[in-house]
């Protein structure tokens, strides 16, 4: 069985890992597992209230997030689970643009759910991924 590598990118990642004890991204193999990303930014862990803005910046922490545990971001992802408060058309659409912009050449398997609430007040959206990369699994096994 392939070993188990974590990952908490700098800033708001090593954060969550002191305040709530999570890290943000699993390499399992040739998968890379990610947390739940919000729309924080990843420095300073302020939110943008603006819903798309938040949707805009949680895919811009998906891709951080995978490039932290090495792997190459969007393009490997197969898999998305999202939340969001609210679930409306609006939140659809912004998730939906993202898509299209940071996966042109696939569409992933996606499950979107509404929920009263996400892990911290201003959070208005979480996304989390799988992602397939078997050349970055060939050189974190070395």
């Amino acid at each position: 069985m392939a070993s188990l590598q974590y990952y908490a990118y700098k800033g708001k990642g090593k954060e969550n890992l002191a305040r709530f004890g999570y890290q943000q991204a699993v390499r399992i193999g040739d998968r890379i597992e990610c947390s739940g990303q919000g729309g924080w930014h990843p420095e300073t862990g302020v939110f943008n209230t603006e819903i798309n803005a938040q949707i805009d910046q949680a895919f811009e922490n998906v891709d951080l997030n995978l490039k932290d545990a090495g792997g190459k971001g969007w393009p490997q992802v197969f898999r998305v689970n999202s939340y969001h408060v609210p679930i409306n058309d609006e939140a659809l659409a912004a998730m939906v643009r993202n898509f299209k912009k940071w996966m042109p050449d696939h569409s992933p398997i996606w499950t979107c759910v509404g929920t009263p609430r996400l892990g911290e007040d201003n959070m208005r959206v979480e996304i989390e991924v799988v992602a397939f990369d078997p050349e970055g699994a060939k050189t974190t096994q070395k």
